[in-house]
């Protein structure tokens, strides 16, 4: 008799030897690296830690994404006079700054005035674009579609268009955000008014629904999954070669609650558009904001989406004007 062992049991699952997944005789290889367990990661999921490959690419990456992290808090650390407990105290304030708008594009400016911003900037862009292209390679090695690939380009290409793409259009750097946690979101909010309300963008609309949207299909996914765990619904990939009664009872709530039926498969192509949609369509809104529009009320306002400013007060008359009263 199965023991039903899930998320929410206090039981871990510690086997002999690590799960190496469904055998392909296609692609039979000995796999590579070692494996532990971690008994904290064992009470939210999968105890088992590794095999874990970085291979050249992903060393540099590191080590470049290392490069990038210690300049931020370096200069962060200076902007507090080297004083370590005011660092901890006001970590979430401290920011590193673009350069200002009066150097323009200038390659390196003053380190002080914005050029340690940019030389952060150079060696955390060389850090993601190398952890892409190892994460294309690592798919394609291993006979995988590229999917995660791509998806993690969506989100570079916001990263992109918020700290590289929009500035060059906008003629400087200053446009672009400064590293910080409450800084990023100061500039966001300042962004937001600066051009009349990126609320009425409609390419910001659509990235807030596909971020809702995914947030929804996730949580339904998962807690679909959960519930048919008994069954080893937790085994998707096993579902969807052999199909059980796991994924034919998870189909058949879908079916009842939702109206159509997500299978093992098409659920994730639902959650992969979603939410490759969320950052494409927002870096769309981003990039266009300045460039094409300056304003997105008034954009609103002419396009029939927005409400035109109520006419509270009379209209004010130039008393220069004849006839104009005195």
């Amino acid at each position: 008799m199965s023991v039903y062992e899930n998320v929410f049991t206090q039981v871990q699952i510690r086997p002999t030897s690590p799960e190496e997944g469904v055998g392909d005789s296609s692609h039979q290889r000995e796999r590579i690296g070692g494996t532990t367990f971690s008994y904290l990661l064992g009470f939210i999921g999968n105890a088992k830690i590794g095999p874990v490959y970085l291979g050249t690419l992903g060393v540099f990456s590191l080590i470049s994404g290392f490069f990038a992290f210690e300049i931020i808090g370096l200069n962060m650390l200076a902007s507090v006079h080297w004083n370590p407990i005011q660092f901890v105290r006001q970590l979430p304030w401290l920011a590193l700054e673009p350069p200002k708008a009066e150097y323009g594009l200038k390659i390196l400016p003053p380190l002080a005035e914005g050029g340690w911003w940019l030389i952060a900037g150079f060696f955390l862009t060389v850090s993601v674009l190398l952890w892409w292209v190892r994460m294309y390679r690592r798919a394609t090695t291993l006979g995988l579609g590229t999917h995660a690939a791509w998806a993690f380009a969506s989100a570079i290409w916001l990263y992109l268009v918020l700290g590289f793409i929009r500035p060059l259009l906008m003629g400087h750097w200053s446009e672009a955000v400064p590293f910080g946690i409450f800084p990023h979101l100061d500039w966001t909010a300042a962004f937001s008014l600066r051009y009349g309300n990126l609320f009425y963008n409609p390419f910001h609309m659509l990235s807030i629904a596909f971020l809702y949207g995914s947030a929804l299909l996730f949580a339904m996914h998962g807690a679909t999954i959960l519930s048919v765990g008994r069954y080893g619904g937790e085994r998707e990939v096993e579902q969807i070669l052999y199909r059980g009664t796991a994924s034919e009872r998870a189909a058949l709530f879908w079916r009842w609650t939702m109206g159509f039926n997500a299978t093992m498969e098409s659920i994730h192509r639902w959650a992969w558009w979603f939410a490759v949609l969320t950052p494409l369509t927002g870096g769309i809104g981003i990039l266009l904001t300045g460039t094409v529009v300056d304003n997105w009320y008034l954009w609103g306002v002419q396009h029939g989406i927005a409400p035109s400013y109520p006419h509270v007060f009379p209209p004010i008359v130039d008393p220069a004007v004849s006839g104009a009263p005195q």
